[in-house]
């Protein structure tokens, strides 16, 4: 113990340092931290992050044994179940069709985006392609009655938008084989 009465217990206590920068730096990513930590633990539970897509609720289907329920279509005509695809596929888009079975789905950039405005899909469309260099003989008729399955960035001034069509396999190869700079049009079948 010190002596009460002597120098050394009336000197005064040193003064304390200021901590270091690397003191610093460690203290605020700490408290930096632990505020995440606070805010993730406080949020409220409607506030849950967007999902890709939620698949779309399914119909129980009949078993073995059981009867097929009564369809309410006409004779001759798609049911529900013929035009809703059987996948929960989260590229699957709202608006855009399946891909009938033997046919592929092939994008197709037109050389003129402006004619995307008056397709939909689900409408038929002449695929035509052109020489890169824009000389030579007519365009050629690659697919015939393509159906259209989707389109993709109308009114984008950015050359993203294309046309997402069903083709057979031996016209997919045709129009994907096509020399760079092709110029595919369409026309629209009524």
């Amino acid at each position: 113990m010190a002596e009460t009465g002597t120098a050394a217990a009336l000197r005064p206590l040193r003064r304390p340092r200021l901590p270091r920068r690397g003191t610093l730096l460690r203290a605020a990513l700490v408290a930096g931290l632990l505020g995440l930590a606070a805010a993730v633990l406080h949020t409220p539970p409607g506030c849950s992050p967007p999902t890709a897509s939620a698949p779309a609720p399914s119909t129980p289907r009949p078993g073995p044994g059981d009867s097929p329920a009564p369809s309410t279509a006409a004779p001759g005509l798609p049911t529900e179940r013929d035009t809703i695809p059987a996948t929960s596929d989260p590229h699957q888009a709202e608006g855009r069709l399946p891909i009938p079975a033997g046919s592929v789905g092939v994008p197709v950039r037109l050389a003129e985006p402006a004619a995307l405005t008056v397709v939909r899909p689900g409408a038929h469309v002449d695929l035509l392609v052109a020489s890169a260099d824009g000389r030579g003989a007519a365009p050629s008729l690659l697919a015939s009655g393509a159906l259209v399955l989707d389109v993709v960035g109308v009114g984008e001034t950015d050359g993203s938008a294309a046309l997402y069509l069903a083709l057979d396999p031996d016209q997919a190869r045709r129009t994907v084989g096509q020399p760079e700079g092709s110029r595919f049009a369409i026309v629209v079948r009524g």
